[in-house]
């Protein structure tokens, strides 16, 4: 599995089939890099490509049961590394913690496009 590949799995599965740009758009990530990624999924038998019932210029990917599968596998991985990362933290620690990230997450997106290093 590569870099994102499980995150787009895990997506998946909890969302339901999605368009390549409904992809794109969560993750805010380039639609040809998901394509790639979803290449190689569908290559490896993680993911299915079917008509889009509203557009024929779009396709709808789904998690086969291989997906699902997998998707079930890291989900389970990335709670033993929260566990992990969060050990001896409380719940109130943890509900903390987890609004720092998002309010610094809003602040970098919310700021304006001017790069960061000047060369």
């Amino acid at each position: 599995m590569g870099t994102g590949q499980p995150k787009l799995l895990v997506h998946l599965e909890r969302q339901g089939p999605c368009s390549q740009r409904e992809l794109a758009e969560y993750f805010e990530i380039d639609p040809a890099a998901v394509s790639r990624m979803l290449c190689a999924l569908e290559k490896s038998g993680f993911v299915t490509r079917k008509a889009h019932p509203e557009s024929r210029r779009k396709d709808l990917v789904e998690l086969t049961e291989q997906g699902h599968t997998m998707a079930k596998i890291w989900r389970g991985n990335y709670q033993k590394m929260e566990e992990i990362m969060l050990k001896g933290f409380s719940d109130q620690e943890r509900a903390q913690f987890a609004d720092y990230l998002i309010r610094a997450y809003h602040n970098f997106r919310e700021r304006e496009e001017e790069p960061l290093c000047k060369i």
